[in-house]
């Protein structure tokens, strides 16, 4: 549709534009994460949102590109770029080959058997010393390049990212919008009423669990990239609630409401530094908190609002009168 161009283009544009008056250094720096951030809610949104799929793994997928990409850039010189490559079709391989078990349990089973791959991944990373370098963390990863330049600042890393997750968004906009995008709306109404239709619920499920965990694993190659060290901690069970967070608070089923999600739970932590290990319980009560009563989400939330607000004030002004 036409206005979902426009609104995209003066997305893009503004997101163009921010880091121009920032001149780098740690607002740009928060930015970045808000675009990986993004992208990880967005392709949680899909499974979740549209398809109805829950997944509390996330994590893992984005931990697997990470490390992928690192490992094959430092022990093995690989060219980051085409490590980026065979690291998210290998994780979107392995996603298709588990999707087809996983995905056939529903509500809690499912979220249960997508924490223990979460969990099993983890312990992986922790316990692989000499691949991974275990608890320690993987140090020395080159930052990408594109012949001459290098993107080894904050303001080159924020358009590199951005610019990968604008694309990852204009292709999620044109998939929920599509023949694809309306089957798994469908799934997620009801999954024996889809198949009823024709809907091929089991092989879309998993395909866009396969989708996810691709856009989790190309934005973990880049995360490495930026950062140069990873370390287990980024991609435990914490982080996949945070995500689920995001997406909860920032509304089901939108686009957008994962972008804006992702921009406040990623702006959150830098306000909740004095909690220390306590910051799980405010993710806890945001979440019980926009489930009772913003079940849509800010998206909806807040135009929700103001249309309340309006009628409000314009009786008031009429009985003034």
């Amino acid at each position: 549709m036409k206005s979902d161009r426009i609104k995209f283009l003066v997305f893009a544009l503004v997101v163009l534009l921010i880091p121009l008056p920032l001149s780098g250094g740690y607002l740009t720096n928060v930015l970045i994460f808000v675009g990986i951030n993004s992208v990880l809610a967005l392709g949680l949104n899909l499974l979740l949102g549209y398809a109805g799929q829950i997944s509390l793994g996330q994590a893992a997928f984005f931990g697997l590109g990470a490390y992928g990409s690192g490992v094959l850039t430092t022990a093995y010189g690989l060219n980051p770029w085409l490590a980026m490559v065979v690291v998210a079709l290998c994780v979107a391989a392995f996603a298709f080959a588990i999707g087809f078990p996983v995905l056939r349990l529903k509500g809690h089973y499912l979220a249960m058997a997508t924490l223990g791959v979460g969990i099993i991944v983890n312990i992986a990373f922790n316990e692989t010393v000499d691949l991974t370098g275990g608890p320690s963390g993987l140090s020395g990863i080159p930052n990408l390049q594109i012949g001459g330049l290098t993107f080894d600042s904050d303001l080159k890393n924020y358009y590199l990212v951005w610019v990968f997750a604008l694309g990852m968004i204009l292709l999620s906009l044109n998939l929920v919008n599509s023949r694809f995008g309306r089957g798994l709306r469908a799934i997620h109404d009801s999954e024996v009423a889809a198949r009823v239709m024709g809907v091929n619920a089991r092989l879309m499920k998993v395909q866009v669990f396969t989708l996810s965990a691709f856009m989790s694993a190309i934005m973990g190659s880049l995360y490495c990239h930026v950062m140069t060290f990873i370390s287990p901690n980024s991609f435990g069970f914490h982080f996949s609630v945070e995500l689920l967070t995001m997406i909860v608070i920032g509304g089901l089923g939108s686009v957008y409401g994962s972008i804006l999600g992702a921009l406040l739970l990623t702006l959150l932590p830098e306000m909740l530094r004095s909690f220390q290990d306590f910051d799980i319980i405010v993710y806890g009560l945001l979440l019980i908190t926009m489930t009772i009563y913003l079940p849509g989400g800010l998206v909806e939330g807040i135009p929700a609002l103001f249309r309340r607000l309006v009628p409000a004030r314009k009786v008031a002004e009429g009985s003034d009168a």
